[in-house]
This record gives C-alpha cells, sequence and structure tokens, in this order.
C-alpha cells in the first residue's frame, strides 16, 4: 500500500477500465472531427480574470468552486474550471478568426477543476469533451452541435438520456424580463446570499435546484414571454432543424445554466439514471464572451460533455462497449534463444499493425501461459530449442485449444491473416 492517495473527490484511470474513458472520448469527438472540427489544447491554468471575466463573478464557480493560486512572480491564476473562455482566449491570441474561414471550429478534450463537495457523478477532478464554433451567429451551428452530441450519445449506445432546450435572449430583449424577474423575486422568502444574487443575476436564482425556493418559482415571469421578434425567430429555426433531423428535445423554460455568458440558445443533456447530478453535458450560444475577455465581436457557440458522467450513464443503462482487445498475439519464449527470436517476431507484428505482447522476465511456460490468458489474446506464440531447430513455432488458438506448428518466417503473415 502506498503512504500516498489521490487526493479527495478525484480519482485514477486504471485498466480495464481506462479503455471505457478512451472509447468514450473517442466516440464524442469522433462525429465532431468529420464535421470540421480542429483539434485545440490550452494549459491547464489561465489567468484568474478570464474565468472571472468570462464566467462570471457571481456564479458559483468563480465564488467557491475555483482552485486558485499565486505564483511566485506574483501571478493570479486558476485551475481551469471550464473549457470554454480558454479555447476563446487561445483562439483570439493564435488570432484564428482572422484567418478568414469562420466560424472557428474548434474540438478539446482535457481535466478541469472545481473545488466542489464529491459525490457520486460530481469530483473536484473531471473530465471533458468540448467543441466550440467561434465567430458566425448563425442557428445551424447551434442545431448542427445538439445534433452531433446526440448522434455521439448514440453512437456509444446511450438511449435514456433527454435533451433541455430554451432560448436565454439578448442584450436587446433580456434587459426587460431581468428586471421583471428581479421584481417579483424581491417579494419572496429567500436567504440573503440568494437576495445578493437576485441583484447580480437573477437568472441564476430559477437555476436554484432547493425544493422550497423552486416552489416558490411556480408564478414566475417566463422569459418567453420577453423574447423580441429576433430572438423568437432564431430560437423557432433552431427547433425546426433539430426537429427535422430527427433529434427529441424537450422546451424547457427554465433551463438558464450555470454559467453567465451564454446568450439565446442554451440547452442541457441530462440522464434521470443518475440521480441528482443528471446533467451529462451542456452549452449554448455566447455572442458576447469575446468582447468580455478583450477580444473582437465574435459571435459563438459550444458545449462540454462530461466522460465521467457519460460512463456512469452506459454503467445505467448496463451499456456494455465492443472494445478492441488490448493484445492480439502473445508470445511465449521458452530459453533464450526462443527469446531473441520471438522478440523480432513482436517486433515485426506491431509493425505490421498486431497488438502483440511478450512474456518478460523469463518466466516459465505455465507461468507465461497464465499472462497470455489474462491478456485476452486471441493466439499464443510458443517456441522451445527443438522448435527453433526445426524452424517452426507452436502457434495456439487460445478460443477453441487448437495448437499447430507453422513455419517461423511465415508466423507473422499467417498471424496477420488470421487476425484480418
Amino acid at each position: 500500500m502506498s503512504t500516498f492517495q489521490a487526493p479527495k473527490g478525484t480519482y485514477d484511470l486504471t485498466p480495464p477500465r481506462s479503455a471505457t474513458f478512451l472509447a468514450v472520448r473517442e466516440a464524442i469527438s469522433a462525429p465532431l472531427r468529420d464535421s470540421g472540427y480542429g483539434y485545440i489544447e490550452t494549459p491547464g491554468f489561465e489567468n484568474v480574470e478570464l474565468f472571472a471575466r468570462g464566467v462570471g463573478e457571481s456564479t458559483d464557480i468563480v465564488t467557491k468552486e475555483m482552485y486558485t493560486l499565486t505564483t511566485k512572480g506574483g501571478d493570479q491564476l486558476a485551475l481551469r474550471p471550464e473549457g470554454t473562455a480558454s479555447v476563446l482566449r487561445a483562439a483570439l491570441e493564435a488570432n484564428l478568426h482572422k484567418a478568414g474561414n469562420l466560424p472557428v471550429k474548434l474540438w478539446y478534450s482535457g481535466s478541469y477543476y472545481r473545488y466542489e463537495r464529491p459525490q457520486a457523478g460530481r469530483y473536484r477532478h473531471f473530465s471533458q469533451v468540448g467543441a466550440e464554433a467561434i465567430g458566425t451567429e448563425d442557428p445551424a451551428l447551434d442545431a448542427e452541435l445538439i445534433i452531433l452530441a446526440d448522434q455521439a450519445y448514440r453512437s456509444l449506445g446511450l438511449r435514456q438520456f433527454r435533451i433541455l432546450l430554451n432560448s436565454l435572449g439578448d442584450k436587446e430583449c433580456r434587459p426587460v424580463y431581468r428586471e421583471a424577474l428581479q421584481t417579483f423575486l424581491r417579494d419572496l422568502d429567500l436567504d440573503e446570499e440568494t437576495r445578493r444574487r437576485i441583484e447580480i443575476n437573477p437568472l441564476r436564482v430559477l437555476d436554484d435546484k432547493r425544493a422550497d425556493v423552486q416552489k416558490q418559482l411556480t408564478d414566475a415571469p417566463k422569459l418567453r414571454d420577453y423574447l423580441c421578434d429576433a430572438c423568437k425567430a432564431y430560437h423557432e429555426e433552431v427547433r425546426a432543424l433539430i426537429t427535422a433531423a430527427g433529434v427529441a428535445f424537450e422546451d424547457d423554460e427554465k433551463l438558464v445554466r450555470g454559467l453567465d455568458y451564454y446568450t439565446r440558445t442554451t440547452f442541457e443533456f441530462v440522464h434521470d439514471g443518475l440521480g441528482s447530478q443528471s446533467a451529462v453535458g451542456g452549452g449554448g450560444r455566447y455572442d458576447g464572451l469575446s468582447e468580455m475577455i478583450g477580444g473582437p465581436e465574435l459571435p459563438s457557440v459550444g458545449w462540454a460533455l462530461g466522460v465521467d458522467r457519460t460512463v456512469l450513464a452506459l454503467e445505467a443503462e448496463g451499456v456494455e462497449l465492443d472494445l478492441p482487445a488490448t493484445t492480439s498475439v502473445y508470445a511465449v519464449p521458452l530459453g533464450e534463444e526462443a527469446r531473441r527470436v520471438l522478440f523480432g517476431v513482436v517486433t515485426e507484428l506491431r509493425c505490421a499493425g498486431v497488438a502483440a505482447d511478450f512474456a518478460f522476465g523469463g518466466r516459465g511456460l505455465k507461468g507465461a501461459m497464465k499472462s497470455a490468458n489474462r491478456s485476452g489474446a486471441r493466439y499464443t506464440l510458443v517456441a522451445g530449442e527443438r522448435d527453433l531447430a526445426e524452424g517452426v513455432v507452436q502457434l495456439k488458438d487460445m478460443e477453441s485449444g487448437e495448437q499447430t506448428a507453422v513455419p517461423l518466417t511465415e508466423a507473422a503473415a499467417e498471424l496477420a491473416k488470421r487476425l484480418g
């Protein structure tokens, strides 16, 4: 037992379960790669102000959940709590928006950090795959991203997730709604912290999960009643495009999400098999974020899907992914000469794209064959002095148990042929 353990609220990914996480990342990113999204990677930490401005100083993420640090040089940094602000910052710094091909379509994968109370589905270190389409205001982009996420989840075999959809309006119509909502909320029986939130960002109160608060919000003014004609038309086009693609969704007029930068389209993917932490991903349009962090006007839209929660959703539905075998061929040498010869065969197989492993450490036949079984290899190659003298190796089918001698010079080609 090690003296040290993973910090509270974090986890280690170890085989064999780590293979599922890799498969989920691959499945989520595959539709993006096929739709013009290029990969981007940003630092694990950023200037604190990037998140304070972009995510919002009134959000729980900024006020309670960010891991912050001061460097020896006095810089105020934060471990990234989400991906959008970092990706937009990187795109602006690299002048990707000036390359003449908008929108700039980017996808990313990485770890994020929030100081939260650990519970099932909520960690202090978590993994996401995200996508951003930067620089274009077009309802087809909003629809595209929602459809691609739906496609990714369905490719994994998930069926019991729901898509919640709403519009938050824009800088023209939301201020009018904000004032009406503030007037309503000020008359409710709320704690002091929530009352402060009313003055800073009243829409966040709608996102409060406490039952006593939600009960009081029953007659709250509805944002849909305050949307301007342009926002109504935009939202209806998003809905129409998603519907035409055969993607089911539910209108949720209380959906606001937890970040201040969202405008117009906002959406969330939820899975009811996960209990209180039902959100597996979400996103929306953030037309003013670029200006908030010092860039030009760049209307944008994006999402992030939780890898951890997607894995939990798969487990909740009992979905087992068809994962490729980590090892197809396992070589067992008996003696020093066989060790050198079979190591060469293993190297040749790997160069040919065959997943092959080797019985390292000079173990005996019995121990090496146990390792071969545990590896999940379809075939085992065994060779001793007598085999080498005859110019053959023993090829054993681990499923049928059948063993045949094949010429040493043809072993790699024979295995490649059998494995297709």
